[in-house]
């Protein structure tokens, strides 16, 4: 549909089997707890490409304090109920009960991954999102710190550019994406690129490091 931009389909199931299908041709379900599963594929696509995030000036003095520890997959659950909590500028209630066991489903099987920003033992952002081939989709990041959901998103990029990904979906557009370097494509060809990019047998165990970040023992995780 033009109006809501995007919505395909209504109904279903969100097992991985399916969630896997449609991430794979580029649909990601959004909706309310209290209404139907509602599926999406918006034209234009907000991407990022892993060597296109834009680094402010103050936050490149964040990145480089290192008074935080960076860890992946130790604690999905927690990102993913923070990432749920209320809070402004949000998407809404989104993120609900069903929702919340389908992705812990797909971590469970290898196919999603969580990085969390620790200080002194304590979660202080962080996102997660779906991993099929060489494209990271990214779900929802949370921050309980200044420039900890972006301090997330800057070694994720870290990461998946040394592991030789393409792209990060980010959905639909908004300017704070925007001004962190997401740009917009058609929805024609960003299923191109994706067609392409997905076809790579992803790695379905727990993701670790293997680029030097920040990890001071003091911070965490605990």
């Amino acid at each position: 549909m033009r109006d809501p931009n995007g919505l395909l389909a209504i109904g279903g199931d969100l097992s991985p089997a399916r969630l896997l299908s449609a991430y794979r041709q580029g649909i990601f379900p959004w909706y309310n707890p209290d209404e139907p599963i509602l599926w999406w594929c918006p034209d234009p696509r907000a991407v990022l490409e892993v060597d296109g995030m834009r680094v402010s000036r103050s936050l490149t003095k964040s990145i480089r304090r290192g008074d935080y520890a960076l860890s992946f997959d130790k604690a999905f659950t927690q990102v993913l109920l923070a990432c749920g909590a209320p809070r402004e500028r949000s998407r809404g209630t989104w993120l609900g009960d069903d929702m919340r066991r389908a992705y812990i489903d797909l971590f469970n099987q290898g196919y999603a991954h969580s990085l969390e920003v620790w200080r002194e033992g304590e979660l202080i952002g962080g996102l997660y999102g779906v991993v099929l081939g060489r494209v990271f989709f990214g779900e929802s990041m949370f921050s309980r710190a200044t420039d900890a959901s972006k301090i997330a998103l800057y070694w994720l990029c870290e990461q998946l550019r040394q592991w030789g990904f393409e792209l990060i979906d980010c959905q639909i557009s908004s300017a704070h994406l925007l001004s962190l370097g997401a740009q917009e494509l058609s929805r024609e060809r960003f299923l191109q690129r994706l067609s392409q990019a997905v076809t790579q047998r992803p790695d379905t165990g727990r993701w670790q490091f293997d680029i030097a970040v920040p990890a001071d023992a003091r911070h965490g995780p605990p």
